[in-house]
């Protein structure tokens, strides 16, 4: 099924002037300089955090140096449109914003598939780089196309790749947020990373199965780390037992892992809402 691509003008939704295969390869065409969200839908209409989604929208705008200009509740109803008419069912969607056309929005999104059972049941393995992010509190769509080199490089087999900083910090991942859990504690880094959506929900769920203790895991401890998992809007949570080569804790999916992914689970089908 392609990819379907739309802008929202103040004429209304017109096709885009290009056409790609899928959110990855749409990513190419689209401005460096702006922002951009990506999330999923569930039951064909119904959103997670929709609002928050966009919130963040502006404060990424506002964080490379422009503000927004469109209606939200226009945005809502013309995402609404597309995914009726297109008839996918469930879809990944992306919104991005140029800074030099503040008003418009790209809609784009594609059938969604989700992470199979079997990389749930056998995890999943990652690597690290010492890639930085020039503003890691906004989701700049700079970073997305950068991103894209990272991606290219990871050996086939490799899932995702985690972001260090110069003192060996795990701070997140390329396309995601990432998790450790050590001594008994869920560590994860509050500064120099992204405010996920899907984190939203980690650290709202995550002590009534673990304690949290919001600092950044150092990779010179791995040997030390019990569990390893990430998390996205799209993806939800996805174990790792294998980071650098090294397996974590037993290299099997851990039981707090699995108690974390039950819990974010239940969280996302009460807080379901229309789009």
């Amino acid at each position: 099924m392609p990819t379907i691509i739309k802008r929202l003008t103040k004429q209304g939704l017109v096709s885009a002037v290009f056409k790609a295969g899928s959110l990855l390869d749409a990513a190419q065409h689209e401005p460096r300089a702006g922002v951009y969200t990506v999330g999923r839908t569930y039951q064909r209409k119904k959103s997670l955090l929709f609002d928050e989604h966009l919130s963040r929208l502006q404060d990424s705008a506002r964080r490379q140096g422009f503000s927004l200009d469109y209606d939200p509740t226009r945005l809502r109803c013309a995402l609404r449109q597309m995914i009726v008419e297109s008839d996918y069912g469930d879809v990944r969607f992306r919104i991005s914003v140029a800074a030099d056309a503040p008003d418009e929005a790209l809609l784009s999104i594609e059938p969604f598939e989700p992470p199979s059972a079997h990389l749930i049941e056998r995890g999943a393995r990652c690597i690290t780089s010492t890639a930085t992010r020039q503003s890691p509190a906004a989701k700049s769509s700079e970073w997305m196309h950068r991103r894209r080199a990272l991606e290219a490089a990871q050996p086939t087999d490799i899932y995702e790749t985690f972001l260090l900083d110069a003192q060996g910090n795990l701070l997140e991942g390329a396309s995601s947020n990432v998790y450790v859990i050590q001594h008994g504690e869920l560590r994860t880094a509050s500064t120099g990373v992204l405010a996920g959506i899907s984190r939203m929900i980690v650290l709202a769920i995550c002590e009534s199965v673990v304690p949290l203790r919001p600092v950044a895991p150092n990779v010179s401890e791995i040997d030390r780390f019990s569990e390893v998992f990430l998390s996205s809007s799209s993806r939800g949570i996805i174990p790792v037992v294998e980071l650098d080569n090294m397996p974590i804790g037993e290299g099997s999916v851990g039981a707090l892992t699995l108690a974390l992914r039950a819990a974010y689970q239940r969280w996302v089908v009460d807080h379901l809402e229309e789009l």
